[in-house]
């Protein structure tokens, strides 16, 4: 008797669980987000808030973990891991992909949009949303585009045209394109992980680099650095991408949950990514007049910027028959819009 009231109960639990939707023995779907940047950074702030919502939407369903700060792989490492599916999703500058399609160099065009806005429209229009799964295929999918504000360079001494760098080694992301921007101004590109650039500089192993206001006060760079120069020579976003097998494999509704989480954190992402590169940017001016052993700001003329442009105008060239003459156009076309 014991037995048949201890079974119907276990069936009534069963049935129970599935008329509401869930298993009551099911384990949430872990999903591992790594990335390489502080927490107080557009992408670090914007990864938490993923966490959140995700686990709102689909409670008991997800669980999310965060990994900054290279804490489990490092930007030479992630993309690998990802592959393996030891991480789930990544979000990697928009360098890290040329590897599976030439065509995401567009981004890596020196000077090809005037501000973070141009690079924002280009993304979201039918060329840039057509590169979110240009990959796939290849094990990704990009799901979308995080800003992170323009590039600058940074250097160890005093500098403004590209004759003042002509020699010096700059630490570069994984990019042939960045490669052969050095080139065309005289300088030396080193291809390293994020992780390894402070001591890098501190130590002189490479003399300067390029990089966003945020991820150079977040790193400290301004520290071992004399001169940030606003270059504004390229933009510094990142596609968030999943595993694509692991993706394809999720149950609707856990797809669904997760890209509504994901478009909310985007949002927020693009709506903080500038202003936490203006408070870097004023963190910096301020660390500097308080030491003057930390990097200054040092802002170009229209003649001064004009050099930079015209001694990087070759790599247009090199790179045109990769990426195609109308993707450049259409991603140079949104400079051109007021």
């Amino acid at each position: 008797m014991l037995k048949k009231i201890t079974n119907l109960l276990t069936a009534t639990i069963i049935l129970a669980a599935s008329t509401f939707g869930f298993s009551a023995y099911a384990a949430p779907i872990v999903v591992k987000f790594s990335h390489v940047v502080a927490e107080n950074t557009p992408k670090g702030q914007a990864a938490l808030k993923f966490k959140e919502i995700a686990e709102k939407k689909l409670p008991g369903k997800v669980e999310v973990q965060v990994f900054p700060n290279s804490q489990l792989f490092g930007d030479g490492k992630e993309m690998e891991a990802l592959l393996l599916n030891d991480v789930q999703i990544i979000a990697p500058s928009l360098s890290k992909f040329d590897r599976y399609t030439k065509k995401i160099q567009v981004f890596d065009l020196p000077f090809i949009f005037k501000d973070g806005n141009a690079a924002l429209a280009f993304e979201n229009s039918k060329e840039g949303k057509a590169l979110l799964t240009s990959m796939k295929g290849k094990g990704l999918i990009g799901l979308d585009y995080w800003s992170n504000g323009m590039r600058h360079f940074s250097a160890n001494k005093d500098f403004k045209l590209p004759k003042d760098i002509k020699g010096l080694k700059f630490r570069i992301q994984a990019s042939d394109v960045y490669e052969e921007i050095m080139k065309s101004v005289g300088a030396s590109g080193q291809k390293m992980a994020f992780a390894e650039v402070y001591q890098a500089l501190e130590s002189g192993v490479v003399d300067g680099q390029e990089n966003s206001f945020s991820n150079t006060y977040s790193q400290k760079y301004h520290e071992v650095q004399k001169t940030i120069l606003e270059t504004n020579h390229g933009v510094l976003d990142y596609m968030v991408v999943v595993n694509e097998k692991w993706w394809d494999g999720l149950p609707a509704d856990i797809k669904k949950g997760l890209s509504e989480a994901m478009h909310e954190a985007t949002i927020l992402n693009n709506q903080i990514a500038k202003q936490k590169n203006d408070d870097a940017r004023a963190a910096i001016l301020a660390s500097s007049a308080a030491n003057p052993k930390h990097a200054k700001i040092v802002k170009l003329t229209d003649a001064e910027l004009a050099e930079w442009k015209k001694a990087m105008e070759p790599v247009y060239k090199r790179f045109e028959a990769d990426i195609g003459v109308d993707l450049i156009k259409a991603a140079a076309s949104h400079s051109n819009k007021k």
